[in-house]
């Protein structure tokens, strides 16, 4: 991945936007210093989603709408305890 110092990135902005855009990263430096990244705007980033992405992540378990046993729904509904305080 290319380091340009900043007069190099402010003399060539427009050669490294179009390399960003073929997916190079460029690395903006200053004194040697590595200080910023150039990299073009995902979907997600642009304010685009793609519908159904997570699809294969997410598992919801065949019980997910059972009832609760009886101690978990008590821990729940504060059985037991003095009340709000």
């Amino acid at each position: 991945m290319p380091v340009y110092n900043m007069h190099e990135a402010k003399t060539n902005l427009s050669r490294l936007l179009e390399s960003a855009l073929l997916g190079e990263e460029i690395i903006l430096a200053r004194g040697g210093k590595p200080l910023a990244r150039i990299v073009p705007l995902g979907r997600e980033q642009a304010g685009q989603r793609d519908l159904g992405a997570m699809a294969e992540s997410v598992r919801i378990a065949d019980d997910f709408d059972a009832p609760l046993p009886e101690d978990v729904l008590a821990d729940f509904e504060g059985a037991g305890e003095a009340g709000p305080v």
